[in-house]
């Protein structure tokens, strides 16, 4: 279909059904595993995804409309699973139509880090071997479109096996990054 109506406000797309992604769908997600476990009853909705997949071969594209809600899991703020692309050379554009938000970038080669802000009118360029995740620090639903090459694909059993190397939690009432291990081990040192 070359031609599709789209809700940038709530990030509907009213002749396709988007794929949902529950607490329950993220397990190895959070780091901080109490406070997954305390909220896995309640399951809410972390975010969703229409994707339009019309076209394959060379040259095409494919595209999604995110969706990722506001909220936090303890102190991590809601995030999307993240992903590597299959044909790792692929790249990805990112664009903020509505919210506040941060994209996660991990190069897979160097294991560089860094974090730069999606919201509504911004773009964020994605390069190829390079994992990426969608946080929401802000307080309404951050809607973004992904565009992407057909042959792109999707790897999510990459960052399910080892997650990133950083993660983006609330501290006195702001975002801040800090490396995943470091907090593993304030979360250890609360426990006690």
């Amino acid at each position: 279909m070359d031609f599709l109506h789209f809700d940038p406000k709530d990030g509907v797309i009213p002749a396709r059904a988007p794929v949902q992604r529950f607490l329950s769908d993220l397990e190895s997600n959070f780091a901080d595993r109490a406070a997954y476990r305390a909220r896995l009853n309640e399951n809410p909705l972390i975010y969703r995804v229409t994707s339009i997949e019309d076209y394959s071969g060379a040259g095409q594209l494919h595209y999604g409309l995110g969706v990722l809600m506001p909220g936090k899991i303890g102190r991590e703020y809601f995030m999307t699973k993240g992903h590597l692309h299959t044909w790792r050379p692929a790249a990805e554009v990112y664009i903020g139509l509505r919210g506040r938000g941060l994209m996660v970038l991990e190069d897979e080669r160097t294991g560089e880090c860094r974090v730069t802000p999606l919201e509504a009118n911004t773009v964020v360029y994605v390069p190829g071997w390079t994992a990426h995740r969608t946080v929401n620090i802000g307080e309404e639903p951050l809607v973004y479109w992904g565009i992407f090459p057909c042959e792109a694909g999707h790897d999510y059993d990459a960052i399910g096996e080892r997650n990133f190397r950083i993660v983006v939690i609330e501290k006195d009432g702001a975002p801040l990054v800090m490396e995943r291990s470091a907090f593993l081990r304030e979360l250890e040192a609360q426990a006690l």
